[in-house]
């Protein structure tokens, strides 16, 4: 099925309203993406282009750029979240899991939710078999956590038209590559109903940072303005909002990002309207609510 089958159009001005948890306006989904960058692939992003403009492989720059995030930047990320009693949710390569068990342990020992993101960082299109893939990554984090993965972010949000039967198909609950509204939606699959769920492209900081070059605090900045608006729609009646905010250790793990991001919690949690949950929480609260969006 085409996207247009699977999500039929719907405005959001014409969905019921839904009151989210405890009283709150915007409900907060942090998402910490962990990967595993294979040296002899080329490199999933760049920091440093190839010297005259001759793509190198093995690209040990840009192998090493990113193996600072899980050496040094993860754990600074871990440590903020953990201060202020937040529990994000983990879009991790299944491969994270044996590959660097020391990262993935920490995180399934402070109660991320494992979202699964491909079983090693190359594009779902050059995977051969997508399904033995999907399986493989499902299998292993169930394996590592003791806990079903129910939710799914393809690599880079790629997908085939095939995708989402496959991920319903394996026990897949929740998609997070449909960037298409602030509220979960019903996606249609060969195998019953999943749901969409509301990713994000501009709260990013791989786009903000590293495609757009934006100087240091844009993404906290833009975070807050999306906060502040989104609480305003509330407001006007016109119900509960899901904020995401992706995140990267090797992008905003590093000494001189880190600040503004911890601030960036602070403030987040000091307003009060915003509830904190993870993917799979949010999955439920929709369910239960009633919507047949």
């Amino acid at each position: 099925m085409r996207p247009g089958e699977r999500l039929p159009y719907r405005a959001s001005i014409d969905r019921k309203p839904i009151a989210a948890p405890d009283g709150k306006a915007v409900i907060f989904w942090p998402i910490v993406n962990v990967e595993n960058w294979l040296i002899e692939n080329p490199m999933p992003r760049q920091v440093l282009v190839a010297p005259t403009g001759a793509a190198l492989q093995p690209d040990i720059a840009n192998w090493a750029w990113h193996e600072y995030g899980m050496r040094a930047g993860f754990w600074r990320l871990l440590d903020a979240f953990e201060k202020r009693g937040i529990r994000p949710t983990l879009s991790v390569n299944g491969s994270v899991c044996t590959a660097y068990p020391r990262v993935a342990g920490a995180a399934r020992d402070a109660g991320w939710e494992f979202m699964g993101h491909g079983f090693v960082q190359v594009p779902t299109h050059k995977i051969e078999d997508q399904r033995g893939m999907i399986r493989q990554t499902v299998e292993t984090i169930r394996a590592f956590t003791g806990e079903p993965c129910v939710g799914w972010l393809g690599p880079g949000l790629t997908e085939t038209l095939e995708t989402p039967d496959h991920l319903a198909e394996a026990g897949i609950r929740y998609i997070a590559d449909f960037v298409i509204d602030d509220l979960p939606c019903r996606l249609r699959t060969a195998h019953g109903t999943v749901f969409s769920m509301p990713y994000t492209v501009e709260l990013n900081d791989i786009p903000v940072q590293m495609i757009q070059h934006h100087a240091g605090g844009e993404l906290e900045a833009r975070a807050r303005r999306t906060a502040d608006r989104l609480a305003h729609e509330v407001a006007a009646g016109r119900g509960a909002k899901v904020m995401s905010l992706a995140i990267h250790p090797y992008i905003t793990g590093v000494p001189h990002r880190i600040d503004a991001f911890e601030a960036l919690l602070d403030d987040l949690l000091a307003r009060g309207d915003l509830a904190v949950m993870q993917g799979r929480d949010i999955l439920t609260w929709y369910e239960a609510s009633g919507d047949d969006t």
